[in-house]
């Protein structure tokens, strides 16, 4: 008898605008966004809840949470880890972390038709990191033979440059040059498009800018099935720094 594909559920909580999605196994169910930015913690549970009923489940039957690990928001992180770890106390729902640089460029197929592939080989990934720093992680095309997976999504870009705390200057002087132009997305540019402005340097439409539940899920799903699954015990987000904390004196 054939087993029956798990019940996933996919969060997306690291960047301005929130998103959760419901899978069996590969197939996307459902996918929610948020009203707008910065409702993750008001949000989150019915929008659950609300994919949950729609598809006649209860949560107690999601075998599988996949999230966004990090970096980015420090709070929507905590969200979403706190939540992976509260469904494997009460359900030992298998965890999965996902990259969030990864995610958001996981939103750039061959199927968009904007430019061919040719013309359109490296981009970075960019997320404000507050205090003048952003988080960026740099990718190029993969060659036919480095891709794999279920579709043109699977696998296409390659990191090439792994996520790094960086300010614009540090980009622009390092990689940037007009012979080898660059693609930016991502959140990031919300408010600093204009300072990352140089010859070489191009920008997609903000479509591609946010990570999304789905690309969450359709990470998430290659990762478990070759078994890659976190330690909710050691699981904490991917801060890629430490957060500020204020003490209060006595």
């Amino acid at each position: 008898m054939m087993m029956q594909e798990p019940l996933i559920l996919a969060v997306e909580t690291s960047s301005r605008m929130g998103s959760v999605a419901l899978a069996f196994g590969e197939k996307l169910v459902s996918e929610t966004r948020f009203s707008s930015p910065l409702k993750h913690s008001v949000e989150i549970f019915p929008a659950v809840c609300g994919l949950l009923d729609c598809a006649g489940r209860s949560p107690g039957q999601i075998e599988q949470v996949y999230i966004s690990h990090g970096p980015g928001s420090f709070t929507g992180l905590r969200i979403a880890a706190t939540l992976a770890k509260t469904m494997h106390l009460a359900n030992a729902t298998k965890i999965i972390t996902v990259d969030t640089l990864d995610i958001i460029a996981a939103n750039v197929t061959m199927d968009d038709g904007r430019k061919t592939m040719d013309e359109f080989d490296r981009m970075a990934v960019i997320l404000d990191a507050k205090r003048g720093q952003f988080f960026i992680a740099v990718y190029e095309l993969a060659a036919p033979d480095e891709r794999s997976g279920r579709g043109a999504e699977d696998a296409l870009w390659k990191k090439v440059v792994p996520d790094s705390l960086l300010t614009i200057s540090d980009f622009l002087d390092h990689f940037v040059c007009p012979e080898n132009p660059i693609w930016l997305l991502g959140d990031g540019l919300v408010y600093y498009r204009d300072r990352f402005k140089a010859d070489g340097v191009f920008f997609l439409d903000e479509q591609y800018w946010s990570p999304q539940a789905n690309k969450v899920h359709l990470l998430g799903w290659q990762m478990a099935l070759n078994g890659q699954f976190a330690d909710p015990l050691t699981l904490t987000p991917n801060y890629l720094r430490k957060p500020d904390v204020t003490l209060k004196s006595r």
